[in-house]
């Protein structure tokens, strides 16, 4: 659906824009074939976690979004947060889990509601909110069929917001209100139930700030071109970053479209100003 849209929005802007499916035809025919440049709208592993990005640097053919080493990192969660934290970015309280993990220490630990999440993994796949101390270890046994790393966060109670960015420039925040707070897979991508507020609602003092930190975050990753930080604002004020998106989604749910078309760049315009940082290396 992403692919679709940008690919439309590059023609209607006149590009000689062409779909590319590496699941269909083998990478190295984008060289054979001569095409100057890479719109990526890959999600997941291979296509965001640094993979498509190394193929692309190979052939010497420039791309979007960011580069290897932050697309690699951004896409694992676990490690996302032990840089922010080297780095005095907030971000959640969290522990790995395996199998044989202690539940009653990790609750005492981390309290609840706690989230249980595949570190490799977008779309909120196999992640669950955990409300009682007998749905932990079931929530580690889902999330380890996605990956072998597992995490556990602590819940953060608030106002869920995500922050996209171009180049060096924020864009404005975006405020999800979900039904009961649940901005799972069904929410993100097909229900009509889920609220997005944009402005955010916040002073706009407050929302330089959170824009700030936000700009901080994605620095310390090593992240370019564009991108989507979501956190969590808790009710005392104070921010939690809670993961990096580095190929964010293009659909007619999707947010970083949402802020763009709030700060006046409307879709067409953005795909466009996305393409013109394509960048290797």
């Amino acid at each position: 659906m992403s692919g679709a849209s940008v690919l439309a929005g590059l023609r209607r802007k006149g590009v000689d824009a062409h779909a590319f499916d590496p699941a269909a035809r083998p990478v190295c025919e984008l060289k054979s074939d001569g095409f100057k440049r890479v719109f990526i709208a890959l999600h997941g592993r291979y296509g965001e976690d640094g993979t498509v990005q190394g193929a692309l640097e190979l052939m010497e053919i420039p791309y979007t979004g960011s580069g290897v080493m932050a697309s690699a990192l951004c896409i694992d969660k676990l490690r996302t947060k032990l840089v922010w934290l080297a780095c005095g970015v907030p971000t959640p309280r969290h522990e790995i889990l395996t199998s044989g993990s202690n539940w009653a220490a990790v609750v005492s630990d981390l309290g609840l509601p706690v989230v249980v999440k595949p570190a490799h993994e977008g779309s909120s796949l196999g992640l669950t909110k955990v409300i009682s101390a007998e749905k932990l270890e079931p929530a580690y046994e889902l999330a380890a069929k996605y990956d072998t790393l597992v995490i556990a966060e602590e819940f953060i109670a608030g106002r869920e917001l995500t922050a996209g960015f171009i180049g060096d420039e924020a864009l404005p925040l975006v405020w999800i209100e979900a039904p009961q707070g649940n901005y799972d897979y069904q929410h993100k991508y097909y229900s009509d139930a889920t609220k997005y507020h944009c402005p955010c609602g916040l002073p706009a003092a407050q929302e330089q700030e959170l824009q700030a930190l936000v700009m901080r975050a994605i620095e310390v990753l090593g992240c370019s071109g564009w991108g989507r930080a979501d956190l969590m604002l808790r009710d005392d004020g104070k921010p939690f970053l809670l993961e990096m998106n580095t190929t964010p989604g293009m659909t007619g749910h999707s947010l970083v479209p949402m802020a763009a078309r709030a700060a006046g760049i409307e879709f067409d315009e953005l795909v466009v100003r996305i393409l013109e940082l394509a960048h290797v290396g």
